[in-house]
């Protein structure tokens, strides 16, 4: 398994020819693989290797540059790096985001565990002299000075900066980086413990660094906008304009410039001189999980939450249309990890930020945006518009309506990690319980009935026209059917790409696997493992 998460040409020898097909189902990749499982933080040794971290893939790859490839240096879950920096010594620092944890090898040596307990740790930077410091973001807003031994706590230096995102020390011996949620880049004195703005006008910030000439670069990832800064007087000029979602930056000591993209799931090499941009690696998809179709004129439209954007997919051509991305200006978006699809209503959801957002299946137009849940791990609009959320959070699923879904009771509680979610016929809906490895029916009146148990992770669940449910049984990397009236199980496909290995603790640190059927009943499902979509046609 671990071999198809190296890159992504690997994957494409793996997987070109599936086999792995039940006597009456043919199953074939519908969109691409790709390297990565969204990037992140980038780092570049003193060898000139080029290394990029991913959080959702809780992996740190290194990227051969004129290979066009990636291969995964620490796998899962240690590897999962928001962020990467090099000491002077040569040790590689990363950061793992959800985890909490910062960790640091020595060339081939062992990994050391040098600080845990630091929700949203995210950015770091070694000192010329191999002191360490990293913050935390989005899930905290502080400072440290990280033990390099891993013996004493982290020391807090300073908190409430304004999200000290991607940053790095200064010929001057200061921390400069960008304040994500203020706009500015700012010097920070991490001796004296005192910030200073450098520059202001930014839309959101996400990283900065240093080239050989004392030039700052910065990436703005709301604009797609690499800019240098002055660090003296804050002047700014634009160098490239790229596309939004840029994660971060690294410059290498000819000064040539790689930048990240979370939705391109890419890396590019900018030229500082005249702005052009290189194309190193990118994907169609970035890390698909929850996925619903909506049918018209016998053509199939997949609805994909790519995490890091929401996108469709033609069912019988495998384009992809790009319809928003995380963090471009202008856009409602957040980190969409679970979708559904039924007529006009188009609905994705995020345990990560505990909302679920509608939109317009025609225009793209968000039609609501709902706060405030604990761990949606998916949602359905209800015959009489009504919302229905599987909250992991609560083990319940909640009915909301009302104004902005103001209005929210609990149709059933204590599921075992409520995952899919799809209606049935009349009132009825259909759920998988991952943690109890059933798929049950509940009926209008909160009453449960299981319908099939012993399964492995049942995730995804979709329903056909003639009623049977189609469930992606992770856990068994395979596709079942089931019979409602019976619960008779039927074997679609095996041995498929599904399942990646993510963050420690599984769930709810990890992305579904969706499950979708066309009009024709054709058989849709993604793969977190590869980044891509495929489909299961009836012989």
């Amino acid at each position: 398994m671990k071999n198809r998460l190296a890159c992504a040409a690997l994957i494409a020898a793996a997987f070109s020819n599936p086999s792995a097909s039940a006597e009456n189902w043919e199953v074939t990749r519908l969109v691409p693989s790709s390297a990565f499982h969204g990037v992140h933080g980038l780092g570049i040794d003193q060898e000139g290797h080029l290394f990029a971290g991913s959080v959702a893939g809780a992996a740190l790859y290194e990227v051969d540059i004129a290979g066009a490839t990636a291969k995964v240096a620490i796998p899962a879950p240690v590897g999962m790096a928001d962020d990467i920096a090099f000491a002077p010594d040569g040790t590689m620092a990363w950061t793992g985001f959800l985890a909490g944890d910062l960790y640091a090898r020595k060339g081939d040596g062992p990994i050391k565990k040098l600080a845990s307990g630091l929700p949203g740790i995210n950015s770091l930077a070694f000192r010329k002299d191999g002191r360490l410091y990293a913050t935390t973001v989005f899930l905290g807003d502080t400072l440290y000075e990280i033990d390099v031994e891993g013996v004493k706590p982290p020391r807090q230096i300073m908190e409430k900066m304004g999200g000290l995102n991607g940053f790095e020390f200064g010929p001057d011996d200061k921390l400069y980086g960008p304040l994500w949620f203020k706009g500015q880049i700012a010097k920070v004195d991490v001796d004296k413990a005192e910030l200073t703005v450098v520059a202001d006008g930014f839309k959101v910030p996400a990283a900065v660094n240093f080239d050989s000439k004392g030039n700052l670069f910065v990436v703005d990832t709301a604009l797609g906008q690499l800019v240098r800064v002055d660090p003296k007087s804050g002047a700014k000029a634009m160098v490239a304009q790229l596309k939004p979602s840029l994660d971060n930056l690294a410059i290498d000591d000819r000064d040539r410039i790689y930048v990240s993209n979370m939705a391109d799931n890419g890396i590019q090499e900018v030229d500082p001189a005249t702005g052009e941009a290189k194309q190193i690696i990118i994907g169609k998809l970035a890390l698909p999980g929850g996925i619903g179709v909506t049918s018209e004129d016998g053509r199939d439209t997949i609805h994909v939450a790519d995490v890091f954007a929401y996108r469709t997919v033609d069912g019988a051509t495998g384009e992809v249309i790009e319809k928003a991305r995380m963090h471009a200006a202008g856009v409602t978006l957040e980190y969409p990890m679970s979708a559904t699809a039924k007529g006009n209503d188009v609905v994705l959801s995020s345990w990560f930020t505990g909302t679920v957002q509608v939109i317009d299946g025609k225009t793209g137009a968000t039609r609501d945006m709902l706060h405030g849940f604990k761990v949606p791990h998916d949602a359905i609009v209800l015959a009489d518009g009504s919302i229905l959320v599987a909250e992991l959070g609560t083990k319940s699923l909640v009915r909301v309506g009302g104004e902005h879904g103001k209005d929210r009771t609990t149709l059933i509680g204590d599921l075992e990690g409520p995952i899919g979610l799809v209606r049935g016929k009349a009132d009825e809906v259909y759920i998988t319980e991952a943690f109890a490895g059933t798929v049950a029916r509940v009926d209008s009146n909160g009453e449960k009935t299981v319908l099939a148990r012993e399964l492995k992770m049942p995730e995804g669940l979709a329903r056909g026209s003639d009623g049977k449910l189609i469930v992606a049984e992770v856990g068994a990397k395979r596709l079942i059917e089931i019979v409602p009236e019976t619960g008779e199980v039927t074997e679609i496909a095996a041995d498929l790409p599904i399942g990646l290995t993510g963050a420690p603790g599984g769930l709810p640190t990890h992305i579904p696997t969706g499950v979708a059927v066309g009009a024709t009943g054709v058989i849709y499902f993604s793969s977190d493992i590869e980044n891509a979509i495929y489909k299961a046609v009836r012989k």
